[in-house]
């Protein structure tokens, strides 16, 4: 079996999919309006703004309020979008530091062996050996490469490196992670 490649996109989840609702994604944060047309800037949080383009609906906040893009253009601190029906400055007020998200179902697809993060949170992390490590908790963005935090039954925390040398298998039907730990991850007072 191939080696896992490093997962490259952070969507965050927006919604748990427990009990079957449908899970959406954070995208961007509305951030202030721009221009007297309604327009709104966005700061992008997705590796993907590209999906994110006239005729697509995002949903709007805690409620998934949905709104429909009508413009976009690029700017230096992310895009300038318009929405259907939000056409001056004060209707934007109630949009401003809100989530944006889209359904989970809409994220573009990635090449074989790549993860987007939510799909990997949560999965059980195991060494070569069948060990349980413990359930990856979080990710942390680093410059270099992404860190998986695990944590075991004790609530000890394992920093994992996302390297391709690390990374045995991911099995998203089976919720493990297989790894291959490098000296000095694990020492004597976080084993057993």
């Amino acid at each position: 079996m191939p080696t896992p490649k490093v997962p490259v996109n952070s969507d965050n989840p927006g919604s748990p999919s427990a009990g079957g609702p449908v899970v959406y994604l954070a995208v961007g944060t509305l951030r202030r309006s721009h221009g007297i047309r309604g327009d709104i800037l966005l700061d992008v949080m997705t590796d993907f703004p590209d999906r994110l383009s006239p005729g697509t609906f995002l949903y709007v906040g805690e409620k998934k309020q949905p709104i429909k893009i009508t413009r976009r253009r690029p700017s230096n601190d992310g895009l300038i979008l318009g929405f259907e029906g939000i056409t001056n400055a004060e209707q934007t007020a109630k949009y401003r530091a809100q989530l944006v998200y889209v359904p989970a179902g809409d994220r573009p697809p990635l090449p074989e062996g790549e993860y987007y993060h939510h799909q990997i949170i949560g999965l059980n992390v195991v060494d070569e050996h069948d060990t349980a490590l413990g359930v990856l908790t979080e990710i942390i963005e680093t410059g270099a490469n992404d860190v998986y935090v695990v944590k075991n039954a004790d609530n000890r925390e394992i920093l994992i490196p996302a390297l391709k040398q690390v990374l045995l298998d991911i099995n998203l039907d089976a919720k493990t992670m297989r790894v291959h730990l490098l000296p000095g991850l694990v020492d004597e007072a976080n084993e057993g």
